[in-house]
């Protein structure tokens, strides 16, 4: 255990702005608590489908796969471009044997990282021999490194059997539609059997594959998590409908992401002034397709580079240029490894023993009576806790706290507000911003905070919180609204409950 701690205490000096998150890659302990013994160990420990993993455990993807065989509206990639956070952008282009080293240098230096995937920044199927020969010199030089693919679907059929050779058993396949009418505002044109096919017949031709594919991973008993882009007035609502389906066919893990629209990335969408989701709309969208089907809300639409934990990206630090100065004993890296998980699996274990069935709320007094739930945001490196300095936080996590507990709702990113030091700056136009992207909250939970935000988030109608640092941020909210309530500041009933879900 101490091992673990000493070991987050010195990554926090070496990347004191780093984000993390906590939130909900996919599942909690409680809901795998259900599952064979063969799908917990598959999870457990991956960030993207375990909730509690995504704050203990660090993935990164490497850049083998450039060509992409369909056209998304919402696409646009880049490489070389190191200031966009998003899908299908890179620093670096690897070849396999660049792939491998980046990611034996990674496993060594963050022995928490679990998870090596290839997202991009095209569709990995569409570079079958980059893919799977990266994925067969990790096979064999990493074999702890759980492999994971991400895939648009539509080369997926043809390549099951060779996912399955190399004992890849996680699987991401992005279906924003089962409607060939919908497909065709969505996708342009894919490219099938050597030949271009655009509009409802090349949307038709993508939907068969990704359905055809998906059944065939589920037979495989590889698990599968469905990634849907969420359009406004293209797509949300059918998306309901998508999740049913998928659902219904045995994926195991439902991710509803947010349209990325910004008009600087260059994307038709962008161009073309297509706006994406407000929160309230994406968390309403996200609660309709749940149902009991496990619903991923702490994606971060990671970069095809990504390196680190959820919410944080130290790809800069592990360019071909710096790799090479790099001195590893490989040997020692995954013995420190192995100590480093086991630390963290007993850590979680104590966590799971000591931790309530539940959060009641019983303020003195008033426990017979029932108020409306309040959304709050937290500012944290990782951990479970509140870590993290208002002015350095990148990004928010934001939880319902309400009569029946404590509910991980999704993230919000923000801009650096504070670069260091006692002051912030000349940051007012960047605080404005993130204040925004606030909205809807009504607490801000930070381990600590300036007088100015402080002045401004009050003025804004959010109350700031600096009160539980280094409390498990379940802990604290709780607290926190039970404050609330004994301070007779929350109304009975549902009233005012749409302030908190705006």
């Amino acid at each position: 255990m101490m091992e673990l701690k000493v070991l987050g205490q010195a990554q926090q000096a070496e990347n004191p702005k780093g984000g993390c998150s906590a939130g909900s890659c996919g599942s909690t302990d409680d809901q795998l608590s259900h599952l064979p013994e063969a799908i917990r160990e598959k999870v457990h420990n991956h960030p993207c489908y375990s909730e509690e993993a995504h704050h203990y455990f660090a993935r990164m993807h490497v850049a083998v796969a450039p060509a992409c065989n369909i056209q998304c509206h919402y696409c646009n990639r880049k490489y070389d471009c190191a200031n966009e956070s998003r899908p299908g952008v890179v620093s670096e282009l690897l070849t396999p044997d660049q792939a491998v080293k980046k990611t034996m240098a990674v496993a060594a230096n963050i022995p928490q990282m679990t998870v090596l995937g290839i997202a991009g920044p095209g569709d990995p199927l569409a570079n079958p021999e980059r893919t799977f020969a990266t994925f067969r010199m990790l096979s064999e030089q990493a074999p702890d490194i759980k492999l994971c693919v991400s895939t648009n679907g539509l080369a997926l059929p043809a390549a099951v059997d060779e996912l399955a050779r190399h004992n890849i058993d996680h699987v991401t396949i992005t279906i924003n539609c089962v409607d060939p009418e919908i497909g065709a505002k969505i996708y342009p044109w894919v490219f099938w059997n050597n030949r271009r096919v655009k509009g409802k017949k090349g949307a038709r031709i993508l939907i068969e594959q990704q359905q055809k594919g998906l059944e065939m991973l589920v037979a495989r008993g590889i698990l599968v998590k469905v990634n849907s882009v969420m359009i406004p007035g293209v797509n949300d609502e059918h998306l309901k409908e998508v999740s049913r389906i998928v659902k219904q066919k045995g994926a195991f893990l439902h991710n509803v992401m947010p349209l990325i629209a910004e008009a600087e990335h260059g994307t038709f969408y962008g161009v073309m002034g297509q706006r994406g989701p407000k929160p309230s709309e994406l968390q309403a969208l996200q609660d309709a397709c749940a149902g009991d089907m496990n619903m991923m809300r702490h994606c971060r639409q990671c970069r095809a580079d990504a390196v680190g934990l959820l919410g944080e990206d130290r790809g800069a630090e592990f360019t071909l240029d710096k790799i090479e100065q790099m001195d590893i004993d490989y040997g020692a890296a995954m013995q420190k490894r192995a100590r480093v998980h086991a630390a963290i699996a007993e850590e979680l274990a104590a966590k799971q023993v000591a931790k309530p069935a539940e959060h009641p709320v019983q303020p003195k007094g008033i426990s017979d009576k029932s108020y409306r739930p309040v959304l709050m945001a937290v500012a944290t490196q990782g951990g479970g806790v509140i870590n993290q300095h208002f002015g350095h936080a990148k990004e928010f996590l934001v939880y319902e706290v309400g009569m029946g507990g404590v509910r991980f709702i999704g993230h919000r990113k923000t801009d650096l507000y504070c670069e260091g030091g006692d002051t912030c700056g000349d940051g007012e136009s960047v605080l404005a911003r993130n204040i925004r992207a606030l909205e809807g909250c009504e607490v801000v939970l930070c381990s600590k905070i300036g007088f100015e935000p402080w002045g401004q988030l009050e003025e804004a109608g959010i109350q700031p919180n600096g009160e539980h640092a280094m409390e498990p941020i379940e802990d604290a909210v709780m607290a926190v609204y039970k404050e609330m309530i004994e301070d007779g500041r929350l109304d009975e009933g549902a009233a005012g409950q749409a302030k908190a879900t705006a």
